[in-house]
């Protein structure tokens, strides 16, 4: 969610508000096909207070696919039921490489900043450089010594 208050009579496709004649008439199936589908945990719309179905556009459009995959494809309910569940998974999987990726960018975004504070402080003295001729030749450094005062 972003932050804002939602109005609480705002409808979303995930406001459960058919119920299951209604649900049955959208998608094309039969309202006991609706119930076998909740036995069978295909698809599972939420419950009143007195536990009547409540099925949400989200729900229709499930529904829809399901007969879509069992009629016109072939598959089974087991098969379909597998299926949903790959694409809850995937869909998940990908909304949390989604907020991976936006702390990898926060994270890299953190560390140019930083990167760019400490570039900002060297000194910018200029430092006169010399070709270094390749010799065999030691050279002895030794520091010099202070007199004492």
């Amino acid at each position: 969610m972003d932050g804002r208050r939602r109005n609480p009579y705002e409808l979303t496709e995930d406001t459960p508000v058919y119920v299951i004649s209604v649900a049955a008439q959208l998608s094309g199936l039969h309202p006991q096909t609706l119930r076998q589908y909740d036995r069978l945990g295909l698809v599972s719309p939420d419950r009143t207070a007195g536990r009547g179905r409540r099925y949400s556009a989200r729900d229709i459009e499930l529904l829809r696919q399901v007969q879509q995959l069992s009629q016109d494809e072939g598959i089974n309910l087991a098969g379909i039921k597998r299926i949903i569940e790959l694409e809850n998974q995937v869909a998940a999987l990908q909304a949390r490489l989604a907020e991976m990726q936006d702390a990898l960018d926060g994270a890299a975004t953190a560390m140019r900043q930083r990167e760019a504070a400490v570039h900002a402080s060297y000194r910018r003295d200029l430092v006169p450089y010399q070709e270094v001729q390749q010799t065999s030749a030691l050279v002895v450094w030794r520091p010099k010594r202070q007199q004492a005062d």
